[in-house]
């Protein structure tokens, strides 16, 4: 009975720092003293990893759900590491300087907010998997799902910028430089930590022996194959 409430407890408390995190209130808010970045990581960390589980087992490998657990969080805190010196550079050339912990506070929680989204989303991922076997599916059903949650991260990180925006309009070029450099940067990313999916008919691995390409040139060469070129 003491372990169902401690995790009733848990969940709660789960529950109502996601909830100050998506609605930028209490300690979330952009105004409030320091970042809790250990709780968001936490909370980064568990959602990545549940989905990147799930995401792995497409071929029914437990292996390959072991290392998809591991890349998801690797990939996401990855990715924003390599694109916070750009965005702070950004920050100080529209002279935003002071507004800077707010702008970080915010790009963080819409982060997490993509970890989370991705851990909610998991069960319909495993149910697409029970449904239908397709690695191709499997394939496209986790891009829409990597869409769909980075569709929640923005609207957390706008709602995160609101008060910023109030103050000066000029973080309104800062908004839209951050989703252009994430994504350059997130797509090469990605490439180089495939596979997440595994393809069933190559053995499992965490990184292929090709990790070190070019995503840009490869999409370059299927585009101008559909095309025929």
């Amino acid at each position: 009975m003491s372990l169902l409430r401690s995790t009733l407890s848990l969940a709660r408390t789960v529950t109502g720092e996601a909830d100050s995190m998506l609605r930028a209130r209490g300690r979330h808010a952009v105004d409030a003293p320091g970042i809790p970045v250990l709780h968001l990581l936490a909370l980064l960390v568990l959602g990545s990893m549940t989905y990147g589980a799930v995401m792995g087992f497409a071929g029914g490998k437990p292996e390959q759900a072991l290392y998809s657990a591991l890349k998801v969080p690797l990939f996401l805190i990855g990715a924003t590491l390599v694109c916070l010196p750009s965005f702070y550079v950004v920050n100080m050339v529209l002279g935003l300087g002071e507004d800077f912990l707010g702008a970080l506070r915010g790009i963080i929680c819409a982060q997490t907010t993509l970890a989370v989204t991705l851990a909610a989303l998991a069960p319909i991922t495993a149910f697409v998997y029970v449904s239908n076997g397709s690695y191709h599916v499997a394939k496209l059903l986790n891009g829409v799902m990597f869409g769909l949650a980075s569709i929640a991260a923005q609207r957390t990180l706008a709602r995160h910028y609101r008060p910023l925006l109030a103050r000066n309009k000029r973080h309104r070029a800062a908004l839209v430089a951050w989703p252009a450099i994430y994504i350059f940067v997130a797509l090469q990313l990605a490439y180089a930590l495939r596979p997440f999916v595994g393809n069933p008919r190559f053995p499992t691995e965490f990184l292929r022996d090709d990790w070190w390409g070019n995503v840009y040139i490869d999409l370059t060469w299927a585009v101008r194959g559909a095309l025929g070129l």
